[in-house]
């Protein structure tokens, strides 16, 4: 029998800055979960900087699709808990991952891969693990940050890496996890509280708010011989001055570009740079590269446990928190993961 439950559904795109005006809240009946189906109570769900390029009339190329106006959102992964099983390997009471997100319950499909495998529901090991952990540092987040070096063939450490967003929940673990490779790491982010956190407790070689002091006069300052890895959450400005910093045959990880995801985005000046300094730059999604997850979680997971590499969270309260989330995740409003507990 239908029970009914409550969802974000998108009722507008944004010309420039996300707000909640852009969403509604609404409910809705959930069906019983029919053969090779599971019925999950979302408990966790995740908020990531690329929901707003889907947020677009037209996504990117290649990317996943627009969200559909009136349509509870998809490819958003959440943590839950099996409450009605129709579907062999999955009981009640097991906690699961899926990319049905921002509502508070899934009907799911066992066995279909989903979001190319990272979305594909799974069973979790929550014995000593927080479940929202694999939204973060355990799951997508940290594939992406892991495959990102490995991409980059940064994980053998001893070069000077620059990292963007280094206080935003790929940055930093990509940070951390090049301090504890063995890299020189030098940061950045959006507020002197992100910079302190970042050279007093993660122990980067230096670090700097790129709203009191521009990425290229940072570098020359805190990097004066050059880079040889830019791991890139932003973009603009920061491609730009890592082009300039980059020592020959250096590398970029291209990750992500969120100066440009609500504005018109302004690519780098200096682009035949790539060409002169023999630079490889490398695109890539987390999603891409699953062979990596066990390799991650086993490494990364370790670390975690240690307590050499910590995670920070941003936790909002409640499903109709999600769009405040976003828009303050955006604005740089958030440290770390940025997660809704429903």
């Amino acid at each position: 029998m239908a029970a009914p439950s409550r969802q974000v559904q998108v009722v507008s795109y944004p010309e420039g800055e996300v707000g909640p005006e852009h969403f509604e809240v609404v409910s809705v009946d959930v069906p019983d979960p029919g053969a090779g189906q599971v019925l999950v109570r979302n408990t966790w769900t995740s908020v990531d900087p690329g929901l707003r390029l889907r947020l677009r009339a037209e996504a990117p190329a290649g990317y996943f699709a627009s969200f559909p106006l009136g349509s509870a959102l998809d490819g958003v992964l959440t943590v839950g808990q099996v409450i009605a099983s129709n579907a062999e390997g999955f009981e009640v009471g097991d906690t699961v991952w899926h990319p049905y997100g921002w509502r508070e319950h899934a009907v799911v499909d066992a066995g279909v891969e989903l979001m190319n495998g990272a979305g594909t529901m799974r069973v979790l090991d929550v014995a000593d693990t927080p479940p929202q952990w694999y939204l973060g540092p355990l799951g997508a987040i940290g594939l992406t940050a892991y495959s990102g070096l490995a991409v980059a063939d940064a994980l053998g450490g001893g070069e000077t890496l620059w990292v963007s967003a280094a206080a935003g929940a790929v940055g930093s673990l990509v940070a951390q996890m090049g301090v504890r490779l063995g890299h020189r790491v030098i940061a950045s982010a959006g507020s002197a509280e992100k910079v302190a956190w970042l050279v007093d407790e993660v122990g980067v070689a230096g670090a700097f708010d790129y709203h009191r002091e521009q990425p290229a006069r940072a570098l020359e300052r805190l990097a004066p011989d050059g880079i040889d890895v830019y791991f890139d959450n932003v973009g603009g400005d920061h491609l730009e001055a890592a082009l300039d910093a980059l020592r020959m045959h250096g590398r970029v990880a291209l990750c992500g570009s969120i100066s440009d995801y609500e504005g018109e985005p302004t690519g780098p000046r200096n682009i035949f740079l790539a060409t002169a300094k023999h630079l490889t730059l490398s695109g890539f999604r987390g999603s891409l590269h699953m062979e990596l997850l066990d390799e991650m979680q086993s490494r990364l997971g370790g670390w975690l446990r240690e307590g050499s590499v910590t995670h920070r969270e941003t936790v909002y309260a409640g499903l109709d928190q999600a769009p405040v989330a976003l828009q303050d995740m955006l604005s740089g409003r958030t440290s770390g993961k940025t997660l809704v507990r429903l």
